[in-house]
């Protein structure tokens, strides 16, 4: 059986266990107050469960755990170069923060970017933080990207994907640490299915739809 934590956490789950181990072999018992609920933090961090994808084949799903803060029309001047349905779903250190794709598809860049980490719920996050972006393009041609962006605590991305692979919906393909954003630009045409305030998992919530 697979074990439902990200292989990101083990090295920190170690650290935790080895301070718990260390204060109880010294005798520290009290220390084992703050050590005890800091590592169960660290493995609920990192946890990583199986999802139910959709199998809608029109259906976009969420690259992320966490809330809607945006579901907007702009110009993209970053990605996808054109109007663009950009839905951002912040991610606070209590969800999930393994990262999935949100539809089929074939990678055509990766874009990092080093940068500050200002709290990701701010708007200049998107503009100022370290970010790494991916972008895909489907079987039928249409082009989309998810950014992660770093935020006030998360200071390391993790992003598998390279250009030339291929990706199915709700596959895994990175994550971040400890509190962050991911931004999903689609082409305009899609319709969103969520709003601003709602709580979205990554690969089962569906953000939008294709438009047909």
């Amino acid at each position: 059986m697979r074990i439902p934590i990200a292989r990101e956490g083990y090295p920190f789950i170690l650290i935790a266990l080895f301070c718990i181990i260390i204060v109880w072999l010294v005798g520290l018992e009290w220390l084992e107050f703050l050590f005890v609920p800091l590592g169960i933090f660290v493995v609920a961090f990192f946890r990583d469960p199986e999802r139910q994808i959709p199998v809608d084949a029109g259906s976009i799903t969420s690259p992320a755990d966490g809330r809607v803060i945006k579901v907007e029309l702009i110009k993209d001047e970053k990605f996808l170069k054109t109007d663009v349905l950009r839905i951002c779903i912040f991610m606070n250190v209590f969800n999930v923060h393994v990262n999935r794709v949100v539809d089929s598809g074939k990678v055509v860049d990766v874009i990092y970017n080093p940068g500050k980490f200002f709290n990701a719920s701010l708007d200049k996050a998107s503009m100022h933080n370290e970010q790494n972006a991916v972008i895909m393009v489907d079987k039928n041609g249409r082009k989309f990207a998810f950014n992660q962006i770093a935020g006030l605590i998360a200071r390391r991305l993790v992003c598998y994907a390279t250009p030339g692979m291929k990706y199915e919906k709700g596959q895994r393909f990175g994550l971040i640490r400890f509190g962050s954003r991911v931004d999903v630009y689609l082409p305009a045409g899609c319709k969103p299915a969520v709003k601003v305030g709602e709580k979205v998992r990554a690969g089962s919530s569906i953000l939008g739809y294709w438009n047909a």
